[in-house]
């Protein structure tokens, strides 16, 4: 067994993760969101392969609403992606979700940052930092650019933080994805340096269902095998039973 980096521990739901506690395997629903009976559905099937993280995606105010329908009629602790719009995020919240993802420079100025960190303080729910590699601020690009991508990853990922920090928030775990192996790895190994934050780890655009569970296998394997990763999601264009399956067989490779 590999030895594993100490990050703190953040709980998601009735889960705690980072501390040393295990590394959980997450998958993400493909359904529409406010089709309540088809995303609970999906859900029941992820939980009897193994799944013990789920996320959903709320693109609109019907999404957001639908949350509590879900959340009452499954198992697993309820993760909710949010992007752009602070509100979709203070109704997911009301609706009790375990978990918020979110990256708090894009959901507008301080007072809606504001808002939705307050909300979460109240009910104790963390926030996840999404970092990609596919839509990297500009301005970061050209000031550090020069030392390499993987930087650039860890400066958006700081920047973030420090939002978050400011408001004396630091119930959150991060994530510094990358669909190019080596650079997730990059960034990964350069975060855990300055950071210990619990880490959710997955490769981006990972491809076809054979291709990138190969991809997946080999950047995820090589994160958590340097000791770091308390979260995992395996991205391939496949039914997501298949991605917890193949977040398993990761996970057994590595004892």
């Amino acid at each position: 067994m590999f030895t594993r980096d100490k990050t703190r521990v953040v709980r998601i739901g009735k889960l705690k993760i980072g501390g040393g506690n295990p590394i959980r395997v997450q998958s993400m629903t493909q359904t529409k969101t406010p089709d309540v009976a088809a995303t609970v559905k999906q859900i029941h099937e992820l939980e009897k392969a193994g799944c013990e993280i789920i996320r959903v995606t709320a693109p609109d105010m019907e999404s957001a609403k639908a949350l509590g329908e879900i959340k009452k009629q499954i198992n697993i602790p309820l993760v909710v992606d949010i992007h752009f719009q602070y509100l979709y995020a203070l109704e997911a919240i009301k609706q009790g979700v375990d978990k918020v993802r979110i990256n708090p420079g894009n959901i507008g100025g301080p007072d809606k940052i504001k808002a939705v960190v307050n909300a979460c303080k109240a009910k104790g729910i963390p926030i996840r930092i999404g970092v990609n590699m596919g839509s990297l601020e500009k301005d970061l690009y050209a000031q550090y650019g020069k030392f390499g991508v993987p930087r650039v990853i860890l400066e958006s990922a700081r920047r973030q933080i420090k939002l978050l920090e400011k408001l004396k928030f630091y119930d959150t775990v991060v994530s510094l994805k990358a669909s190019d192996v080596n650079m997730a790895i990059q960034a990964y190994e350069l975060f855990a340096k300055e950071y210990d934050y619990p880490l959710h780890v997955g490769i981006t655009e990972a491809g076809t269902e054979w291709a990138g569970s190969l991809k997946s296998a080999v950047g995820i394997g090589s994160i958590l095998s340097r000791g770091l990763g308390d979260t995992i999601r395996v991205s391939i264009a496949a039914d997501p039973v298949e991605q917890v399956k193949v977040g398993w067989e990761i996970l057994k490779s590595l004892g």
